[in-house]
């Protein structure tokens, strides 16, 4: 967490994002609630939020990335927004999605959009379970050359996801966590 006010993101989350009942999650553990955090990320109000806070958190956290990104579709809409709040407040960031599986045909590449050889990046995550997904982005930008400087999620389920990527040496940091979203840990 950071010391941004995260309230208005935690009120959004809560009225589009959250629902309560039984759910098989992509790790295959089983919950009694579920974030669909793209209900958040790709509403206008959302992107907005995240673009903001996103982007106030990396460079309070001295990142400073020249581009950002993870794996698609949870991802897509929280770099982008980020990109397009740098915009607004340069230096500017660019932003990039990894696919799941490299293009079979075209250039054949993994990782689409802005992302070049030595690029710093932060790889970013809609959900954090089990640092799945952002492990393997981090496996595909480093794969295309990129420098990973830390890995920035909208909601921190706080399941081992976060123990999981820093135990690989990178930094963690998320805008709200289920604790703060009165979902318990």
């Amino acid at each position: 967490m950071t010391g941004a006010d995260h309230r208005p993101l935690d009120h959004l989350l809560l009225a589009r994002s959250v629902r309560r009942g039984e759910f098989l999650l992509a790790s295959g553990r089983t919950s009694s609630f579920y974030i669909d955090c793209r209900l958040t990320t790709m509403s206008a109000a959302g992107l907005t939020l995240i673009g903001r806070l996103g982007l106030e958190t990396i460079r309070r956290r001295g990142w400073t990335p020249r581009a950002i990104g993870g794996l698609t579709l949870g991802a897509d809409p929280v770099a982008y927004a980020i990109a397009a709040a740098s915009a607004a407040d340069p230096p500017l960031v660019d932003a990039f999605s990894v696919r799941k599986e490299a293009k079979s045909h075209g250039t054949g590449r993994r990782v689409e959009g802005n992302l070049n050889t030595g690029d710093a990046v932060v790889v970013v995550e809609d959900v954090i379970t089990t640092g799945g997904s952002a492990r393997e982005a981090i496996a595909a930008v480093q794969a295309a050359g990129g420098r990973v400087l830390g890995v920035l999620a909208v909601v921190d389920r706080e399941e081992g996801g976060r123990a999981a990527i820093e135990a690989t040496g990178l930094e963690v940091v998320a805008l709200t966590t289920a604790t703060n979203l009165g979902l318990g840990s």
